[in-house]
């Protein structure tokens, strides 16, 4: 599904009503320029998840794990992913077929994944 918002509000909302939905085993994948509102999106899946920890673009860590809500939110940015082993190393794959949601910022940087 591609959908397309026009403020930080209607993304936040949009968000929130798919994590209020969402299912154990579920990735999101984000791809747009800076500011286009990725971590909004990650702060309203959040928010629908029940988390209430602050949500941050997780740029130098790559990853970054949200509990404390319905289902853990692994948030992950691989905008500066070079080689598939830098995913590796993280436990990628640990993630994608766990019990918790994954969110991917600038997925298209990891496509052949």
């Amino acid at each position: 599904m591609i959908k397309e918002t026009s403020s930080p509000e209607q993304t936040f909302a949009f968000a929130r009503s798919l994590g209020e939905r969402a299912e154990a085993g579920q990735i999101y994948t984000l791809n747009g320029d800076l500011g286009a509102g990725k971590t909004v999106f990650a702060q309203g899946m959040a928010a629908g998840l029940g988390i209430t920890d602050p949500v941050t673009s997780p740029t130098f860590t790559i990853v970054q794990e949200y509990e404390g809500g319905r289902l853990p939110l692994y948030h992950f940015d691989v905008y500066r992913i070079e080689e598939p082993e830098e995913m590796e190393e993280v436990g990628f794959d640990d993630y994608l077929y766990g019990d918790g949601i994954c969110l991917i910022e600038w997925a298209e940087q990891v496509r052949e994944l």
